[in-house]
């Protein structure tokens, strides 16, 4: 349990920190560059501190051991494998996690920290909904109930007050939700097949390759660098890091039920706590009626 609070303070501290960079005239790509710098570095210390790549033999070729797959949904792949596999999914995956970090930023300067925090935690539905399709893994009941309550909820907070006579979306927050979901979706699509015990790999690659689309971003908008911009990067990219490293350390020792309701509702809530506390933030009635919604359908998703 010790681990789980971690992983929750570790998670919504990332929003409030964005919060209170938006107050200031921050660099939002030079934040995000450091943010993942750190991230990549300190993924990079880990895999050589634990020996990840010595004494890796290749027992088959990564074609032939990926090839099992199909034919065994038991199958795991080999180390070797599972270290190509981690290199080539967090390649791939690498520039969801910078464009869902930089809608992340950019909603809660127009939505406020409560509900971006809210919206990017129900991104978990975008891997769940590829998990029916691909590994026809179906929510049971109650978890549909779940995923027709987040659905709802994001209506809520897209509706204008006007929406009685047209219906407002607002593109940020949507956008949030689809590379959120999708960053989400790396973790979930690196598990399914390769090792666990090698996500520190699949977590270096994720993070460099974020960094260097990042870097490339933040060189072309030639905006003003600051130490404080890339020491509230640093900041950011610690949490973000260890915010999956003391989840790892929680399901060893809890069960999956109890951890990821825990984890989702938890963050939520104390997003919101925080977003009041330090910054006085309101939150208007239909918003609370959604984040009050989403809590209840992360825990009967996460169920």
């Amino acid at each position: 349990m010790f681990y789980l609070i971690l992983a929750i303070v570790c998670s919504a501290s990332i929003a409030l920190i964005f919060k209170y960079t938006e107050k200031s005239n921050a660099n939002r790509y030079v934040i995000t560059s450091a943010n993942y710098f750190i991230a990549f570095a300190i993924s990079l210390f880990m895999i050589f501190s634990r020996g990840l790549l010595t004494g890796i033999t290749r027992e088959v070729s990564f074609a032939k051991d990926f090839s099992l797959l199909s034919s065994n949904n038991e199958h795991i792949l080999s180390p070797y494998s599972s270290i190509i596999w981690g290199l080539i999914v967090g390649g791939l995956f690498g520039s969801f996690f910078f464009l869902s970090f930089v809608y992340y930023q950019k909603s809660i300067k127009e939505n406020g920290v409560g509900i971006s925090g809210t919206i990017a935690k129900l991104g978990i539905l975008i891997p769940m909904i590829f998990s029916i399709l691909i590994w026809k893994e179906f929510p049971s009941t109650i978890q549909w109930i779940g995923i027709l309550l987040s659905l709802v909820s994001i209506l809520i907070v897209n509706l204008s007050q006007k929406s009685l006579e047209k219906f407002d979306i607002k593109p940020t927050i949507m956008l949030l939700f689809i590379f959120g979901g999708m960053a989400e979706f790396s973790s979930k699509i690196y598990q399914k097949y390769a090792l666990n015990e090698y996500k520190d790999i699949f977590l270096f690659a994720l993070f460099f390759v974020a960094f260097l689309i990042s870097i490339f971003y933040a060189f072309r908008k030639k905006g003003e660098i600051t130490k404080k911009d890339i020491l509230t990067g640093f900041a950011v990219g610690i949490p973000n890091l260890f915010s999956s490293y003391f989840l790892i350390l929680a399901l060893a020792t809890l069960k999956t039920s109890v951890v990821f309701p825990i984890y989702s509702a938890g963050s939520i809530v104390l997003i919101n706590i925080g977003g009041y506390l330090l910054f006085k933030e309101k939150i208007t009635r239909k918003n609370q009626v959604a984040i009050i919604l989403t809590v209840i359908a992360l825990v009967l998703i996460n169920r």
